[in-house]
């Protein structure tokens, strides 16, 4: 089918979106107020294991909101937060109760009111192509077998159903044959009607948004329509983000999600700001898997395509984001090269779209593939890489500040050997940025400005630059120039 732009119905995104740093929190892991109390738990900062419990809870967010505040950050997406027998919450109990160990639904009552306050939007993350073992209607299915009043909320393949003996056929579909996870049958109406019925339930409490969950597994556009229509009509600036690794036009026509979480962002990144460090054994065991090298026309014209290859709103409503829960953090999946990673900021908080710090990411937090990318939040400063963080404040209020950074188009003007310069340009403004990834010096040229004083943002410097300028950048460094 045809992706010309020209013929797209024009989808309605969330102005907000495009402005919005986001920060990605994986609830276990971030920060514990200790007012949850005896539970068995891993002690904080542990190497993590699979199925144990840190017990990091939204009483903890809330005490960290100012920290959070501080970064620049607009907008939080959490990992499920529901009731859930696993660390992670993808395997959902109750999808009206928040997990008791998290707070319960008080404290994310509390979280909501005290973020909106700071300004800052909640996004949950929406599990609903499949449930848990523990969930109440598969559980009575368990216990009630054939006679079940739920029976149809499921894929039944065969009898008697085998949820914990793996030497057997589960006799139910599972997501990717984990039998911890069965699978909805969503052409049954009242499945739908349950899950669209929890979608409304938070929007109605007052979040801004859902992220969800391996939508396509869901394989009906209808369910996804009737979940848009019901979530916008309680809330139009609801913001649906999708996790869909792969190309995502069949849900962004406007009629399913506004957006989707942008790997296709992410792997440009690890390969040219990684070029020289990639760790190849960690990136082909995580999410984004394998990697090459680029050099900086190869990442300039990848990005461009990333940037043509959706409707401009939606690109600027695009999670634009370095790691996630998912995959190797950014800095390890690089070789643990910390130039490498601030370069990679450095373009993520000056490219166009919503950038999605995940939690640690902004103070040099390492971690391999899952379980290892889902570490405890180091509280003790010392432990903090001070230069990336200062780095991500100067970054996030330059680009709170400045709207070319934020809506302007994005406009490559130089791109070689390991040298990019590309300029953002809305109505009249601009902003130009310069990266160098080499290993020396260069000079590099600005490309069509305005002539005029401008200020690098990283360094504080002013520059009064005419027509044809260049422009000294450091070995591994950059310059992130607007207007004075």
């Amino acid at each position: 089918m045809s992706h010309d732009h020209a013929h797209d119905a024009h989808p309605l995104t969330p102005d907000w979106v495009g402005d919005a740093v986001f920060y990605q929190i994986f609830p276990d892991r971030f920060a514990r107020s200790g007012r949850v109390g005896g539970l068995n738990l891993q002690p904080w900062g542990e190497a993590p294991e699979f199925h144990r419990y840190m017990g990091g809870d939204l009483w903890g967010v809330s005490a960290k909101l100012d920290y959070v505040q501080s970064l620049g950050v607009t907008a939080i997406y959490f990992c499920p937060v529901f009731q859930s027998a696993s660390n992670h919450r993808y395997h959902t109990h109750d999808y009206f109760q928040v997990d008791p160990m998290l707070g319960g639904n008080e404290a994310l009552r509390v979280l909501i009111d005290e973020a909106h306050k700071r300004g800052i939007k909640v996004v949950l993350d929406g599990v609903f192509n499949h449930s848990s073992r523990g969930f109440f209607q598969f559980n009575d299915l368990l216990e009630q077998g054939e006679a079940s009043a739920y029976r149809d909320w499921f894929h039944v393949e065969g009898w008697p159903l085998q949820a914990y003996d793996d030497t057997r056929p589960a006799g139910y579909a599972a997501w990717w044959g984990n039998r911890a996870l069965p699978k909805f049958n969503t052409s049954n109406p009242a499945v739908r009607e349950f899950l669209w019925s929890v979608a409304e339930y938070w929007i109605r409490f007052g979040i801004d948004g859902w992220r969800l969950d391996v939508p396509n597994e869901i394989h009906d556009d209808s369910f996804w329509q009737e979940f848009r229509r019901r979530v916008k009509a309680i809330n139009p600036d609801a913001y649906i983000v999708g996790e869909i690794w792969g190309d995502a036009h069949r849900w962004l026509q406007g009629d399913q999600f506004d957006a989707v979480m942008n790997y296709h962002f992410t792997r440009p990144c690890l390969s040219f700001f990684g070029a020289h460090t990639l760790d190849h054994a960690m990136n082909e065991r995580s999410g984004t898997g394998r990697v090459e090298p680029m050099d900086a026309a190869a990442f300039a014209a990848r990005m461009g395509e990333v940037t043509r290859m959706y409707h401009p709103d939606i690109v600027r409503a695009q999670l634009n984001l370095l790691d996630s829960h998912d995959t190797a953090r950014f800095l390890s999946a690089v070789g643990g090269d910390a130039t490498a990673h601030r370069l990679a900021v450095t373009f993520q908080m000056t490219y166009l779209g919503a950038p999605c710090i995940y939690y640690g990411g902004e103070i040099g937090l390492p971690g391999g593939p899952d379980p290892d990318c889902r570490r405890a939040f180091p509280w003790d400063e010392s432990a903090w890489d001070q230069e990336t963080l200062a780095l991500t404040r100067r970054l996030t209020a330059a680009r709170h500040a400045s709207r070319a950074l934020q809506r302007g188009d994005f406009h490559v003007t130089h791109a070689q050997g390991e040298t990019l310069v590309y300029a953002r340009r809305l109505e009249g403004q601009a902003a130009h940025v310069a990266l160098n990834a080499g290993q020396g010096p260069a000079r590099l040229p600005l490309g069509d400005l305005r002539p005029g004083l401008y200020r690098d943002v990283l360094t504080g410097a002013a520059h009064g630059l005419a027509q044809g300028a260049e422009l000294d950048v450091p070995a591994r460094g950059a310059a992130v120039l607007v207007p004075a």
